[in-house]
């Protein structure tokens, strides 16, 4: 198996893994109050939709080999982005949505701890 292949499957099953956190945490806060659940939700989102965006732009210029230093550049710039967008989306969630703050940050911090601590995981499972 391709290092390659191999890494998409990897990143396929982390965003996974966040997914069913979003969803998990988000039914759980539905216990208290539907709207709780809502946020809930719009906070996991806020983390997950930039992950894969980000995955997704990684897989497509997989591909092409850049020059040195520029993968660097390439990888800084989409993390700037990941973050932006991610804030982006949690101030939509609180001044457009108008989300309750505690589930929106439990979820979000929570998906992000699962985003550090499944690669672990995962790749002890191999």
């Amino acid at each position: 198996m391709s290092v390659s292949l191999l890494s998409r499957n990897v990143a396929r099953k982390l965003l996974l893994l966040q997914f069913l956190a979003v969803i998990t945490i988000g039914l759980l806060f539905c216990l208290k109050d539907p709207f709780w659940g809502a946020s809930a939700i719009s906070g996991g989102l806020a983390a997950w939709l930039p992950n894969v965006v980000f995955m997704i732009f990684a897989w497509r210029h997989q591909a092409h080999t850049p020059a040195k230093g520029r993968m660097a550049w390439t990888f800084a710039i989409g993390e700037v982005l990941k973050v932006a967008a991610s804030f982006s989306i949690l101030v939509m969630a609180l001044v457009g949505f108008k989300a309750v703050v505690l589930p929106l940050i439990v979820t979000w911090l929570s998906v992000l701890v699962v985003q550090i601590l499944a690669p672990a995981v995962i790749n002890n499972k191999g």
